[in-house]
C-alpha cells in the first residue's frame, strides 16, 4: 500500500503542469510565448528523489548486489561486546593481504583491503566508543593512522607502486599492533 502510494507521488509530480492562460500572440511575429512551468525542475527531481527514498525503505534488503546503492537505514551500532568478539579476526584478514601484495594482485589486493578495513573499522569505532572519555583521543589518533595508512595501501595499490604498497603494509601492521596493545 505504501509503495503504492509512492508511485502515485512520483506519477503526481512528473505530470504536466496544468496550462495557465496565455497571452494572445504578439501580431509582430504571430508565435505564442513560451509558457512558464508552474513545477520547477529542480521541484521535480527533489520529488524524484524522495519518492525514490520512500520506495527503497519499503523493499526488502537487497542480497547478492554487488555495487549497488544501498539506500536503507543502517542498524544501530554496535555493542562494543560483539566488536570486541570479532576484532581480531577482522584485523587477521586485513593482515592477511600480505600474500596479494607478494603476488602482486592489485586488483584483489585493493578489493580484499576494503572489505576487511570495512569490517574492522566499524569494530574498533564501537570499542573505543565503549571506553573511557579519557584514553578516547590516544585510541582515535590510532585508529586515524591505521586508516589513513590503509588508504594510503589502497592508493599505492592502484598505482602499483611495490614499494609504496610494503611501507604502507608495514604502517598499517605497526598501528594495529598499538590499539590492540591500548585496548585489549
Amino acid at each position: 500500500m505504501a509503495l503504492q502510494l509512492a508511485i502515485q507521488a512520483l506519477a503526481a509530480s512528473l505530470s504536466p503542469a496544468p496550462n495557465k492562460p496565455t497571452k494572445p500572440p504578439s501580431p509582430s511575429n504571430g508565435h505564442q510565448q513560451p509558457q512558464e512551468p508552474i513545477i520547477t525542475s529542480r521541484s521535480r527531481r527533489l520529488a524524484i528523489v524522495g519518492t525514490a527514498l520512500m520506495a527503497s525503505h519499503l523493499l526488502p534488503p537487497a542480497t547478492g548486489s554487488a555495487g549497488a546503492f544501498d539506500l536503507r537505514l543502517t542498524v544501530p551500532e554496535q555493542s562494543s561486546e560483539e566488536a570486541e568478539a570479532v576484532v581480531r579476526t577482522d584485523a587477521r584478514n586485513l593482515v592477511r593481504v600480505r600474500d596479494l601484495i607478494d603476488a602482486r594482485s592489485w586488483r584483489e589486493l585493493q578489493a580484499s583491503l576494503r572489505a576487511s578495513a570495512a569490517n574492522l573499522k566499524q569494530d574498533l569505532y564501537a570499542i573505543i566508543n565503549a571506553k573511557p572519555a579519557s584514553q578516547r583521543p590516544e585510541l582515535r589518533r590510532l585508529y586515524s593512522d591505521l586508516f589513513n595508512s590503509v588508504t594510503r595501501l589502497d592508493y599505492a595499490a592502484r598505482d602499483k607502486d611495490e614499494l609504496q604498497v610494503k611501507e604502507y603494509y608495514g604502517n598499517m601492521v605497526a598501528a594495529i599492533d598499538q590499539i590492540f596493545a591500548k585496548i585489549m
